[in-house]
């Protein structure tokens, strides 16, 4: 099972941070992700980015996470040399991250 089998994200970028809000369709399903997606899960799926810090804050009542991201955005989205650095492309990435076991891991 991938993340965004039971998710969907919403996000922001200001400058170097980008902010990747995890939201779960069914609030029944928010104890799995507060569970596995961590902020040791998430830098690694995002490992390429290099990320500063990372901090995730939680929203049992809203059946949410939000994570920020400092240092994600090559500099910032408008001095970035990467192509659509922006936080729209971080949080469709991250909703390939396996719940399940091993990367890739659809069970």
């Amino acid at each position: 099972m991938l993340l965004g089998d039971v998710a969907h994200v919403r996000t922001g970028d200001k400058g170097d941070i980008s902010q990747v809000s995890v939201i779960a369709y069914d609030p029944g399903h928010y104890p799995l992700l507060a569970h596995a997606v961590t902020v040791d899960r998430v830098l690694a799926h995002l490992a390429e980015l290099g990320v500063r810090r990372a901090t995730r804050y939680t929203l049992p009542d809203l059946g949410a996470l939000n994570f920020v991201l400092e240092g994600a955005l090559s500099g910032g989205v408008t001095r970035s040399l990467a192509l659509d650095a922006h936080g729209k492309t971080l949080g469709a990435q991250l909703l390939d991250l396996p719940l399940g076991g091993e990367r890739g891991d659809r069970s």
